[in-house]
Parts: structure tokens; C-alpha cells; sequence
């Protein structure tokens, strides 16, 4: 429904070279889309769930169809690798036959009543039009998992994705979802920055769901409170792995190494804290430099690679600042620590403390500081010294003692012997604290996200 003039270049993350451009979406454009969603919401809640399910499957094998198309947008356009494109594809297709399973789904419950001859039923209900604004990340899935069930549930939206990756998060989702048969009206995709902005504080937009940092997650709760609408946020992490002294070394720098270095550290789950006990911390240490060496670094269009360009080359000065504070604090760069372009090798930092930049904040970047400590409490301390709490891994044998220690750790999700940078769309995803505002998503918890609540009770006696 864009009818602005204005475009926003997108550019290869590797080459800088301009693939396309994209309409960049007014107030003028934002008013228009949401009146079509709140005109067309009744009728899309009147569709029988089957036939929302429907379509929700024929998208699914409509992406599935063109997953070459849709990997080379994301690794043109998001810089990721080809493994990480399909991944991402592969996940998203399951995002909409969750959704689809979700749209048949019991939404209500009946509740005994105190008065002879009452029925309460308590329904699920669409929230109704539901603004949704995406990070540049991992553009497809961050949009697929809250917009296919939130349309499976009744609901219509106006994606919002980031002006990095306006078309595999945006605009070739609405292309696949009109060749599914979507009604007109139940999907508006809105390019461009000032779009945000303008969805937070319309009036006629019921719910807010952004996924981003937590400064602009700020930003968005505190525009959106005049309104009083629902307002879910998914922010940043500030993520710990902790090995324990008896853990099994190996598994766990292996692990350490995919949730750091995986798209380049570039996901709110990856590890950005590796807490060590002194036992192991050599060991550890060598082989987290070991995997982080062989990495390979390039242009995936070129070749295959392990790790391809990040979003910008403002994200690798940002971080390469952060490692030079640190270092001069004290800390030492033990691989890696180089960048060219785009491009930035996987880099492992040792001596890191609480105080440090790489310590205390969010690095989004292939970089894991490692801190030594001489005991678990120090390490428990140390990982819930955070304003963050979005998901944490420990690592060790005994398993009674791992899970007690996963126990003590405040985060949304823990892991046990497993990577940080977790996902499965049909458990529960979410932080609290820092890293989260609102219910969960994912499986059956995107009802408590996506719905409200609707008490109907029916009197049959009384006179």
C-alpha cells in the first residue's frame, strides 16, 4: 500500500555494491495501511481456522519452492553465510506450519460458575492489529515467528522490517503470502526507517512487537505508554557460558565457538561471556583459539565460508573499540582481532573482568572474552551481574550439579551442555530483565502473546 516516492538503497554486506531499492513508507503510507487492517481484521477472524491454516501451509511450500531465491537475498542482503540462509529458511518454513497447527488449536476454556444455571466461557481473541518492526539479523525468521501465527490467530499486521533487509524481511514475504492466497488487507508491509516510528503512536494499532536493541526497545515503551497499547519486546543479551571444572572441554569450546562466532555474533542468543573455572581455563582457552583459527572469512557470494561480512562497517569499528578498551584495562587479544572491510576474524579475548566493555555490554560481533574464575559462586555472581538475563549455557559431567547450577541462573532459558544460541519454534523464547519485555513466543505461548482474554457467561434459569 506504499505510495511514497522516496527509496532507501540496500547494499551487498560484503561488496557495498546496491542490489535493489525500497520504498521508504511515510506517516501518509502508515495511516492508509492501518485503516486497511482494521477494516479488513473482522472479516479475517470470520475465515474458518481451516482455511487460514490452509493458507498458511501452501506459504510453506511456496518458500520451501523458492529457497534458492529467498538464500541469495539473505546472503546478499543480510550477509549470511549460505548454511546460515538456509538455516534460517528451513526455520522459517516450520514457523508456518507451527502457525498452521496453531490456527485449530482450543482458545477458550468453560469455568464452573457460583450461580445456578450460569456458563462462563473465557475466550481467546485476537488482539487485532498488531505492529510488527524487525531487526536486520535474521530478517525472515525474526518476522515469520510472530507474524504467521499472529494472522493464524485472527490477527492483521503491518511489518515493519529493518532498513537493512526491507525485502527478505519484508517486502518478498508479502509477494510469497499473496501467491498463498492471503486476502488483501491482512498483511502491509511498510519499508523504511520513519515508518517505526509512526506505527509505535497510531492510535489504531492495538499491539506493539519489536525486536531489536534494548535502546530502542526503550524508545518504543515509552512512545507507545500514552496509548496504553500492548507493547512485547525482545532485546539483547549479554549471554554467558559457563565451564565448570569438570566439563567435558571439547564439547564445550565447540559449543562456545558456534554460539560466538555463529553469523559472525550477530544474534541476540549468542555467547558474549565465556566464564571459566581456573581448572580448565588453559585447556578451554586453547581450543576456543583452536576453532576460532580454522574459521575461515569471506564473501559467501565467492565461495563458502564460515563466516561471511557483518551489517557494517560502523558494527566492526564498534567493536573493535571495544576490545582496545578492554585490552588497555587489562585484558589480551589471544586470536584473531583483525578486520578488513566487512570482514572480521573470529577473535578470542582472555582476561576479561567485570568493567570492561567486553564484560559489560552487548558485542554483537564474532569476539568471545573469556573470564577466569576460582570457584561457582564467583562464576554465578559474575553471570547474574547483568541487567541482562535472556539465555545462558553451563557445561559439566555430573549432571545434578550442572542443572543446580543452571537452577541459580537468572535468564529466560538456560542449557545444559548445549550451545546459548538456541531456537526451537515450538518452545517458549524470551528474557526478562534487560533482554525482554512481555510474554513469550513461540508454540503455544504466542496465544497469551498474540490474544486477549474475553469472559462470556450465559444465564439459562434465571427468571
Amino acid at each position: 500500500m506504499t505510495t511514497t516516492t522516496a527509496e532507501i538503497d540496500v547494499r551487498d554486506k560484503a561488496t557495498g555494491e546496491i542490489i535493489g531499492s525500497a520504498p521508504v513508507s511515510s506517516a501518509v503510507d502508515v495511516d492508509r495501511a492501518v485503516a486497511e487492517l482494521g477494516r479488513t481484521q473482522p472479516d479475517w477472524v470470520a475465515v474458518p481456522a481451516t482455511e487460514r491454516a490452509a493458507i498458511l501451509r501452501r506459504a510453506a511450500t511456496l518458500l520451501q519452492r523458492d529457497t534458492d531465491r529467498f538464500a541469495r537475498m539473505l546472503v546478499r542482503e543480510g550477509g549470511a553465510t549460505t548454511a546460515k540462509a538456509e538455516g534460517e529458511i528451513g526455520a522459517s518454513i516450520l514457523e508456518f506450519y507451527q502457525a498452521a497447527e496453531l490456527a485449530t488449536t482450543a482458545l477458550g476454556e468453560v469455568i464452573p460458575s457460583g450461580q445456578r444455571g450460569r456458563m462462563n466461557i473465557v475466550e481467546r481473541r485476537p488482539v487485532g492489529v498488531v505492529g510488527l518492526i524487525t531487526a536486520w539479523n535474521a530478517p525472515l525468521h525474526i518476522a515469520l515467528r510472530v507474524l504467521a501465527p499472529a494472522i493464524a490467530l485472527g490477527n492483521t499486521v503491518a511489518l515493519k522490517p529493518a532498513p537493512e533487509t526491507p525485502f527478505s524481511g519484508g517486502l518478498m514475504i508479502g509477494e510469497l503470502l499473496d501467491e498463498a492466497g492471503l486476502p488483501a488487507g491482512v498483511v502491509e508491509i511498510l519499508t523504511g526507517g520513519p515508518a517505526g516510528q509512526a506505527l509505535v503512536t497510531h492510535p489504531a494499532v492495538d499491539m506493539i512487537h519489536f525486536t531489536g536493541s534494548e535502546e530502542t526497545g526503550r524508545r518504543i515503551n515509552v512512545a507507545a505508554a500514552p496509548s496504553l497499547k500492548r507493547v512485547t519486546l525482545e532485546l539483547g543479551g549479554n549471554n554467558a557460558t559457563v565451564v565448570l571444572a569438570d566439563a567435558d572441554v571439547e564439547l564445550a569450546a565447540r559449543c562456545g565457538a558456534e554460539a560466538s562466532f555463529g553469523h559472525q555474533g550477530q544474534v541476540c542468543i549468542a555467547t558474549g561471556r565465556h566464564i571459566v573455572l581456573s581448572a580448565v581455563a588453559d585447556e578451554y582457552t586453547t581450543r576456543l583459539a583452536a576453532h576460532a583459527a580454522a574459521l575461515t572469512v569471506g564473501d559467501p557470494n565467492a565461495g563458502q565460508v564460515d563466516l561471511g561480512p557483518m551489517v557494517s562497517t560502523r558494527q566492526v569499528g564498534k567493536a573493535q573499540d571495544m576490545i582496545a578498551r578492554s585490552v588497555e584495562m587489562g585484558a589480551h587479544v589471544v586470536e584473531g582481532g583483525t578486520a578488513a572491510g566487512t570482514l572480521m576474524r573470529p577473535t578470542v579475548v582472555r582476561a576479561v573482568r567485570p568493567g570492561m566493555p567486553l564484560h559489560d555490554e552487548e558485542v554483537f560481533a564474532p569476539v568471545a572474552p573469556i573470564t577466569v574464575v576460582e570457584s561457582v559462586e564467583e562464576a554465578l555472581d559474575i553471570v547474574n551481574g547483568t541487567r541482562f538475563g535472556l539465555t545462558a549455557s553451563v557445561f559439566g559431567r555430573d549432571l545434578d550439579h550442572a542443572w543446580s547450577v543452571a537452577d541459580r541462573i537468572r535468564t529466560g532459558m538456560v542449557h545444559v551442555n548445549d550451545v546459548s544460541a538456541m531456537h526451537e519454534s515450538h518452545v517458549p523464547f524470551g528474557g526478562r530483565a534487560a533482554s525482554g519485555l512481555g510474554d513469550d513466543l513461540g508454540g503455544r505461548a504466542n496465544i497469551d502473546l498474540l490474544t486477549e482474554r474475553r469472559w462470556t457467561s450465559l444465564q439459562r434459569t434465571r427468571q
